[in-house]
Protein backbone atom coordinates (compact mmCIF):
# COMPACT_ATOMS: atom_id res chain seq x y z
CA UNK A 1 0.00 0.00 0.00
CA UNK A 2 1.40 3.38 -0.97
CA UNK A 3 2.27 5.44 2.08
CA UNK A 4 1.37 8.60 0.18
CA UNK A 5 -2.33 7.76 -0.08
CA UNK A 6 -4.40 10.33 1.80
CA UNK A 7 -8.04 10.77 2.66
CA UNK A 8 -10.24 13.20 4.55
CA UNK A 9 -12.61 11.82 7.19
CA UNK A 10 -15.57 13.84 8.44
CA UNK A 11 -17.02 12.62 11.73
CA UNK A 12 -14.70 11.29 14.41
CA UNK A 13 -17.07 9.67 16.88
CA UNK A 14 -16.52 6.11 18.08
CA UNK A 15 -16.81 4.60 14.62
CA UNK A 16 -15.07 7.37 12.68
CA UNK A 17 -12.35 7.78 15.27
CA UNK A 18 -11.49 4.08 15.20
CA UNK A 19 -11.54 4.08 11.40
CA UNK A 20 -9.05 6.95 11.34
CA UNK A 21 -6.78 5.03 13.69
CA UNK A 22 -6.99 1.79 11.71
CA UNK A 23 -6.14 3.54 8.46
CA UNK A 24 -3.23 5.38 10.05
CA UNK A 25 -1.91 2.11 11.45
CA UNK A 26 -1.72 0.89 7.85
CA UNK A 27 0.20 3.86 6.49
CA UNK A 28 -2.62 6.07 5.23
CA UNK A 29 -2.54 9.80 5.83
CA UNK A 30 -5.91 10.76 7.33
CA UNK A 31 -7.03 14.36 7.83
CA UNK A 32 -10.01 14.29 10.15
CA UNK A 33 -12.67 16.89 10.86
CA UNK A 34 -15.14 16.92 13.72
CA UNK A 35 -17.16 19.68 15.31
CA UNK A 36 -15.41 18.65 18.53
CA UNK A 37 -12.07 20.34 17.91
CA UNK A 38 -10.41 18.19 20.58
CA UNK A 39 -10.76 15.29 18.11
CA UNK A 40 -10.18 17.21 14.90
CA UNK A 41 -7.15 17.59 12.63
CA UNK A 42 -8.71 20.56 10.84
CA UNK A 43 -10.69 23.62 11.81
CA UNK A 44 -13.44 23.33 9.17
CA UNK A 45 -14.49 21.41 6.09
CA UNK A 46 -12.72 24.01 3.98
CA UNK A 47 -9.54 23.53 6.00
CA UNK A 48 -9.80 19.75 5.61
CA UNK A 49 -10.16 20.05 1.83
CA UNK A 50 -7.22 22.46 1.66
CA UNK A 51 -4.96 19.88 3.30
CA UNK A 52 -5.66 17.23 0.64
CA UNK A 53 -4.09 16.88 -2.80
CA UNK A 54 -6.07 16.10 -5.94
CA UNK A 55 -7.80 13.87 -6.64
CA UNK A 56 -9.23 14.35 -3.15
CA UNK A 57 -11.04 11.57 -1.33
CA UNK A 58 -13.35 12.59 1.53
CA UNK A 59 -15.15 9.98 3.64
CA UNK A 60 -18.30 11.20 5.42
CA UNK A 61 -19.05 9.36 8.66
CA UNK A 62 -21.84 11.36 10.31
CA UNK A 63 -25.42 10.43 11.27
CA UNK A 64 -27.71 9.56 8.37
CA UNK A 65 -30.33 11.98 7.17
CA UNK A 66 -29.92 15.75 7.32
CA UNK A 67 -26.40 15.72 8.86
CA UNK A 68 -25.12 13.59 5.97
CA UNK A 69 -27.06 15.51 3.32
CA UNK A 70 -25.81 18.87 4.60
CA UNK A 71 -22.21 17.67 4.85
CA UNK A 72 -22.21 16.28 1.31
CA UNK A 73 -23.80 19.49 0.00
CA UNK A 74 -21.09 21.60 1.66
CA UNK A 75 -18.32 19.36 0.36
CA UNK A 76 -19.81 19.61 -3.11
CA UNK A 77 -19.14 23.35 -2.99
CA UNK A 78 -15.54 22.86 -1.83
CA UNK A 79 -14.27 19.96 -3.92
CA UNK A 80 -13.13 20.02 -7.56
CA UNK A 81 -13.86 17.86 -10.62
CA UNK A 82 -12.20 14.48 -10.26
CA UNK A 83 -12.55 14.38 -6.48
CA UNK A 84 -14.75 11.78 -4.80
CA UNK A 85 -16.99 11.64 -1.73
CA UNK A 86 -17.59 8.38 0.14
CA UNK A 87 -20.71 8.21 2.31
CA UNK A 88 -19.97 5.60 4.99
CA UNK A 89 -22.99 6.29 7.18
CA UNK A 90 -26.26 4.37 7.36
CA UNK A 91 -27.91 6.45 4.65
CA UNK A 92 -30.96 5.21 2.79
CA UNK A 93 -29.97 3.89 -0.63
CA UNK A 94 -32.43 6.20 -2.38
CA UNK A 95 -30.49 9.21 -1.04
CA UNK A 96 -27.37 7.94 -2.82
CA UNK A 97 -28.80 8.44 -6.29
CA UNK A 98 -29.70 12.04 -5.41
CA UNK A 99 -26.20 12.76 -4.10
CA UNK A 100 -24.52 11.12 -7.08
CA UNK A 101 -26.63 13.06 -9.58
CA UNK A 102 -26.00 16.43 -7.95
CA UNK A 103 -22.29 15.82 -7.52
CA UNK A 104 -22.08 14.41 -11.04
CA UNK A 105 -23.15 17.78 -12.43
CA UNK A 106 -19.83 19.06 -11.06
CA UNK A 107 -17.88 15.97 -12.13
CA UNK A 108 -17.36 15.00 -8.49
CA UNK A 109 -17.58 11.27 -7.89
CA UNK A 110 -19.72 9.55 -5.26
CA UNK A 111 -19.40 6.16 -3.57
CA UNK A 112 -21.80 4.74 -0.98
CA UNK A 113 -20.21 2.44 1.59
CA UNK A 114 -22.14 0.29 4.03
CA UNK A 115 -19.89 -0.29 7.03
CA UNK A 116 -20.31 -3.03 9.64
CA UNK A 117 -18.05 -3.73 12.56
CA UNK A 118 -19.07 -1.34 15.31
CA UNK A 119 -16.66 -0.71 18.14
CA UNK A 120 -14.77 -3.93 17.29
CA UNK A 121 -13.75 -2.73 13.85
CA UNK A 122 -10.46 -1.18 14.93
CA UNK A 123 -9.15 -4.58 15.99
CA UNK A 124 -11.05 -6.94 13.69
CA UNK A 125 -11.61 -4.77 10.62
CA UNK A 126 -14.80 -3.49 9.05
CA UNK A 127 -17.02 -5.33 6.58
CA UNK A 128 -17.48 -2.97 3.64
CA UNK A 129 -20.23 -3.03 1.01
CA UNK A 130 -19.70 -0.30 -1.59
CA UNK A 131 -21.62 1.03 -4.55
CA UNK A 132 -20.58 3.34 -7.36
CA UNK A 133 -18.71 3.55 -10.63
CA UNK A 134 -15.61 1.37 -10.79
CA UNK A 135 -13.35 4.38 -11.37
CA UNK A 136 -14.58 6.13 -8.23
CA UNK A 137 -14.35 2.96 -6.15
CA UNK A 138 -10.79 2.48 -7.43
CA UNK A 139 -9.78 5.94 -6.20
CA UNK A 140 -10.78 4.98 -2.64
CA UNK A 141 -9.63 1.34 -2.80
CA UNK A 142 -6.54 1.78 -0.57
CA UNK A 143 -8.83 3.04 2.21
CA UNK A 144 -11.14 0.06 1.76
CA UNK A 145 -8.17 -2.32 1.83
CA UNK A 146 -6.92 -0.77 5.08
CA UNK A 147 -10.29 -0.90 6.79
CA UNK A 148 -11.43 -4.41 5.78
CA UNK A 149 -10.54 -7.50 7.83
CA UNK A 150 -7.40 -9.45 6.97
CA UNK A 151 -7.95 -12.17 4.39
CA UNK A 152 -10.12 -12.52 1.31
CA UNK A 153 -13.49 -11.63 2.81
CA UNK A 154 -15.06 -8.46 4.17
CA UNK A 155 -15.19 -6.26 1.06
CA UNK A 156 -17.54 -6.22 -1.91
CA UNK A 157 -18.16 -3.79 -4.75
CA UNK A 158 -21.88 -4.58 -4.79
CA UNK A 159 -22.85 -2.61 -7.89
CA UNK A 160 -23.71 0.90 -8.96
CA UNK A 161 -24.59 3.86 -6.78
CA UNK A 162 -26.88 2.76 -3.95
CA UNK A 163 -25.89 -0.90 -4.03
CA UNK A 164 -23.57 -0.59 -1.04
CA UNK A 165 -26.15 0.93 1.26
CA UNK A 166 -28.83 -1.44 -0.05
CA UNK A 167 -26.60 -4.42 0.82
CA UNK A 168 -25.92 -2.98 4.27
CA UNK A 169 -29.65 -2.43 4.78
CA UNK A 170 -30.39 -6.09 4.03
CA UNK A 171 -27.45 -7.10 6.25
CA UNK A 172 -29.06 -5.23 9.14
CA UNK A 173 -32.45 -6.77 8.41
CA UNK A 174 -30.88 -10.23 8.65
CA UNK A 175 -29.22 -9.13 11.89
CA UNK A 176 -32.65 -8.22 13.29
CA UNK A 177 -33.95 -11.70 12.55
CA UNK A 178 -30.92 -13.47 14.01
CA UNK A 179 -31.06 -11.47 17.24
CA UNK A 180 -34.77 -12.11 17.59
CA UNK A 181 -34.28 -15.87 17.19
CA UNK A 182 -31.65 -15.90 19.94
CA UNK A 183 -33.93 -13.74 22.09
CA UNK A 184 -36.94 -16.01 21.73
CA UNK A 185 -34.83 -19.08 22.41
CA UNK A 186 -33.52 -17.45 25.56
CA UNK A 187 -37.01 -16.61 26.78
CA UNK A 188 -38.29 -20.15 26.24
CA UNK A 189 -35.28 -21.71 27.97
CA UNK A 190 -35.69 -19.35 30.91
CA UNK A 191 -39.41 -20.14 31.20
CA UNK A 192 -39.10 -23.84 31.99
CA UNK A 193 -38.11 -25.50 35.27
CA UNK A 194 -36.26 -28.39 33.67
CA UNK A 195 -33.46 -26.09 32.44
CA UNK A 196 -31.16 -25.02 35.25
CA UNK A 197 -28.44 -22.97 33.56
CA UNK A 198 -29.52 -20.95 30.54
CA UNK A 199 -26.25 -18.97 30.16
CA UNK A 200 -24.28 -22.24 30.08
CA UNK A 201 -26.42 -23.50 27.21
CA UNK A 202 -25.67 -20.47 25.08
CA UNK A 203 -21.99 -20.74 25.94
CA UNK A 204 -21.97 -24.40 24.85
CA UNK A 205 -23.44 -23.47 21.47
CA UNK A 206 -20.40 -21.37 20.56
CA UNK A 207 -18.60 -24.43 19.20
CA UNK A 208 -19.84 -27.29 17.02
CA UNK A 209 -23.37 -26.02 16.32
CA UNK A 210 -24.89 -24.66 13.14
CA UNK A 211 -26.18 -21.57 14.98
CA UNK A 212 -22.78 -20.34 16.18
CA UNK A 213 -22.03 -16.74 15.19
CA UNK A 214 -20.44 -13.54 16.43
CA UNK A 215 -23.85 -12.47 17.74
CA UNK A 216 -23.96 -15.66 19.81
CA UNK A 217 -20.49 -14.83 21.17
CA UNK A 218 -21.73 -11.37 22.14
CA UNK A 219 -24.83 -12.82 23.83
CA UNK A 220 -22.61 -15.17 25.80
CA UNK A 221 -20.55 -12.16 26.90
CA UNK A 222 -23.70 -10.29 27.97
CA UNK A 223 -25.02 -13.30 29.92
CA UNK A 224 -21.65 -13.83 31.60
CA UNK A 225 -21.83 -10.28 32.94
CA UNK A 226 -25.55 -10.40 33.81
CA UNK A 227 -26.89 -14.02 33.81
CA UNK A 228 -30.55 -13.10 34.34
CA UNK A 229 -30.31 -9.82 32.40
CA UNK A 230 -31.56 -8.04 35.49
CA UNK A 231 -29.64 -4.89 34.54
CA UNK A 232 -31.24 -4.59 31.10
CA UNK A 233 -34.56 -2.95 30.36
CA UNK A 234 -36.68 -4.81 27.82
CA UNK A 235 -36.60 -1.98 25.28
CA UNK A 236 -35.03 -2.31 21.83
CA UNK A 237 -34.78 0.66 19.46
CA UNK A 238 -34.26 0.44 15.71
CA UNK A 239 -31.98 2.50 13.48
CA UNK A 240 -34.39 2.65 10.55
CA UNK A 241 -32.70 0.13 8.29
CA UNK A 242 -35.04 -2.67 9.35
CA UNK A 243 -37.97 -0.52 8.26
CA UNK A 244 -36.31 0.31 4.95
CA UNK A 245 -35.66 -3.38 4.34
CA UNK A 246 -39.35 -4.18 4.76
CA UNK A 247 -40.36 -1.21 2.60
CA UNK A 248 -38.09 -2.50 -0.18
CA UNK A 249 -39.56 -5.99 0.23
CA UNK A 250 -43.06 -4.60 -0.23
CA UNK A 251 -41.96 -2.61 -3.28
CA UNK A 252 -40.53 -5.76 -4.87
CA UNK A 253 -43.14 -8.25 -3.57
CA UNK A 254 -40.51 -10.27 -1.68
CA UNK A 255 -41.84 -12.04 1.46
CA UNK A 256 -39.79 -11.27 4.59
CA UNK A 257 -41.80 -12.80 7.46
CA UNK A 258 -38.87 -13.28 9.86
CA UNK A 259 -37.34 -9.82 9.45
CA UNK A 260 -40.79 -8.18 9.60
CA UNK A 261 -41.71 -10.03 12.79
CA UNK A 262 -38.40 -9.11 14.40
CA UNK A 263 -39.00 -5.41 13.72
CA UNK A 264 -42.53 -5.61 15.13
CA UNK A 265 -41.13 -7.33 18.23
CA UNK A 266 -38.99 -4.25 18.80
CA UNK A 267 -42.07 -2.07 18.56
CA UNK A 268 -43.78 -4.28 21.15
CA UNK A 269 -40.78 -3.95 23.47
CA UNK A 270 -41.45 -0.22 23.80
CA UNK A 271 -44.97 -0.63 25.17
CA UNK A 272 -45.43 -0.59 28.92
CA UNK A 273 -48.70 -2.36 28.18
CA UNK A 274 -50.11 -3.38 24.81
CA UNK A 275 -53.28 -1.57 23.70
CA UNK A 276 -53.95 -4.46 21.31
CA UNK A 277 -53.88 -6.98 24.16
CA UNK A 278 -56.30 -4.80 26.11
CA UNK A 279 -58.71 -5.24 23.20
CA UNK A 280 -58.16 -9.00 23.21
CA UNK A 281 -58.73 -9.19 26.97
CA UNK A 282 -61.91 -7.13 26.65
CA UNK A 283 -63.26 -9.31 23.85
CA UNK A 284 -62.55 -12.51 25.78
CA UNK A 285 -64.52 -11.05 28.67
CA UNK A 286 -67.39 -10.07 26.38
CA UNK A 287 -67.88 -13.38 24.61
CA UNK A 288 -66.69 -15.82 27.24
CA UNK A 289 -66.90 -14.09 30.56
CA UNK A 290 -63.16 -14.46 31.10
CA UNK A 291 -61.78 -12.36 33.95
CA UNK A 292 -60.12 -9.03 33.25
CA UNK A 293 -57.16 -8.02 35.39
CA UNK A 294 -57.34 -4.46 36.70
CA UNK A 295 -54.79 -2.16 35.08
CA UNK A 296 -52.79 -1.80 38.31
CA UNK A 297 -52.37 -5.57 38.49
CA UNK A 298 -50.99 -5.85 35.00
CA UNK A 299 -47.66 -4.43 36.11
CA UNK A 300 -45.09 -2.81 33.85
CA UNK A 301 -42.02 -3.83 31.93
CA UNK A 302 -39.16 -4.83 34.19
CA UNK A 303 -36.56 -5.94 31.68
CA UNK A 304 -37.91 -9.44 31.11
CA UNK A 305 -38.98 -10.86 27.79
CA UNK A 306 -37.92 -10.89 24.19
CA UNK A 307 -37.02 -7.23 23.94
CA UNK A 308 -34.58 -7.46 26.83
CA UNK A 309 -32.38 -9.97 25.11
CA UNK A 310 -32.60 -8.28 21.74
CA UNK A 311 -31.46 -5.03 23.33
CA UNK A 312 -28.62 -6.73 25.15
CA UNK A 313 -27.00 -7.92 21.94
CA UNK A 314 -27.73 -4.94 19.69
CA UNK A 315 -24.28 -3.56 18.86
CA UNK A 316 -25.39 -1.64 15.78
CA UNK A 317 -23.70 0.51 14.20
Amino acid sequence: MAATFEIGLVGLGKMGGFMRERMRQRGITVVGYDRNQDLSDSTSLADLVSQLTAPRKVWVMVPAGDPTRQTIEQLGELLQPGDVIIDGGNSKYTDDQVHAARLGEKNIGFVDAGVSGGVWGLKNGYALMVGGDAANVSLAQPAFDALKPEGEFGFVHAGGVGAGHFAKMVHNGIEYGMMQAYAEGYELLAAVDVVENVPAIFKSWREGTVIRSWLLDLLDSALSADPALDKVRGYADDSGEGRWTIEAAIDHAVPLPVITASLFARFASRQVESPAMKVVASLRNQFGGHAILPETAAGSQTGEGIGATAGATDHQH
